[in-house]
């Protein structure tokens, strides 16, 4: 497991910050977690994302922003 820490970036009007990212073993029920996640968080500012990894498809990065 990879840690990583990033910065904000601009979308529209509206700054996203990435708080933190980690890599971790591809999980198909990973987007049901970060689903619930996105929906259960919102009002506090936070949305989760889930990519698979550019260097490996038996990785994903999770990522947590800041809205």
């Amino acid at each position: 497991m990879e840690l990583f820490f990033l910065g904000g970036l601009t979308m529209g009007k509206k700054e996203i910050e990435a708080l933190a990212s980690i890599k971790i073993d591809n999980n198909p029920e990973l987007y049901r977690l970060v689903n619930t996640l996105n929906s259960t968080l919102k009002e506090r500012d936070l949305t989760f994302g889930l990519a698979l990894d550019k260097e490996s498809n038996s990785k994903m990065v999770f990522t947590i922003y800041e809205t």
